[in-house]
């Protein structure tokens, strides 16, 4: 049964921890929905991970339209969340293009980055009746690189004011990045919506992981990364037998041919 933001959100009053994963493409994203994942994020991550581009900056809004398109294809149960990409959500009318495109691919939530300062941004979505989820923490769309944010006093509070802003302004979901874990803790308590977490502890209602981070494709380990298979090696070990076969003509064989 397709998954809605209210089943969403319904796990958090439950205490039922919420599982979401990235993904690029329809052969992961069938394969985390099979699974039974409760959420498709589909990542301006794709850039850096799928794409070879050297940054999140330079992922455009047709890549993200072309990526989500494929996952929304896959996931007949999960909920799937797409990014809004770098500098669209600088306007409230840009971002509402943007998400018009997303929604019309099949996305059932478009995500922005951005804090308390994307409250205005955030309530024109919701007005226009997109579901929305925030991003707060470490921004890569912002930050040169990952960082824990939250640690001094008047920035916890900025995050903790700008995490209840965004949710005053209709988020129906945010993401918590690189908090410390006693921080995202208070802003779970705090906030009536659910908490996405990711390197921010266990106190969040739900997590996320990047795709290659979890499947060990990716080759820095970050602290907040668990390796659940190491499809890196695996890759490498199986393309070098192919390589193998082929060269020995071992393959082809019989069973192979006609």
């Amino acid at each position: 049964m397709k998954k809605t933001i209210r089943g969403i959100a319904q796990k958090k009053l439950s205490g039922v921890p919420i599982t979401m994963a990235t993904a690029y493409d329809f052969p992961a994203a069938r394969s985390l929905d099979e699974a039974g994942i409760d959420s498709i994020l589909v990542g301006d991550s794709v850039g850096t991970n799928h794409l070879g581009y050297a940054s999140e900056r330079e992922v455009t809004i047709d890549d993200m339209v072309h990526h989500t398109s494929a996952v929304c294809r896959a996931a007949k149960d999960a909920f799937v969340i797409a990014d809004l990409p770098y500098g669209c959500a600088d306007s409230a009318s840009g971002a509402a293009a943007a998400a018009k495109k997303l929604a019309d691919c099949g996305a059932d939530c478009v995500k922005l980055e951005g804090w308390g300062e994307k409250a205005n941004i955030v309530k024109h979505l919701a007005d226009k009746g997109f579901t929305v989820c925030a991003h707060i923490g470490y921004n890569p769309q912002a930050h040169s690189k990952p960082q824990v944010f939250g640690r001094e006093p008047s920035q916890a509070k900025e995050l903790r004011d700008g995490a209840a802003a965004l949710c005053e302004a209709g988020a129906q979901l945010i993401v918590l990045e690189m908090l410390p874990k006693k921080l995202a803790g208070k802003i779970t308590a705090e906030l009536p919506i659910p908490t996405i977490g990711i390197g921010s502890g266990n106190a969040c209602d739900g997590q996320v992981l990047v795709i290659n981070d979890l499947l060990g494709l990716s080759r820095k380990l970050f602290k907040h990364v668990r390796r659940f298979a190491n499809m890196r090696e695996m890759m490498f070990e199986s393309f070098k037998d192919y390589i193998d076969a082929v060269k020995s003509r071992e393959f082809p064989g019989d069973d192979n041919s006609w």
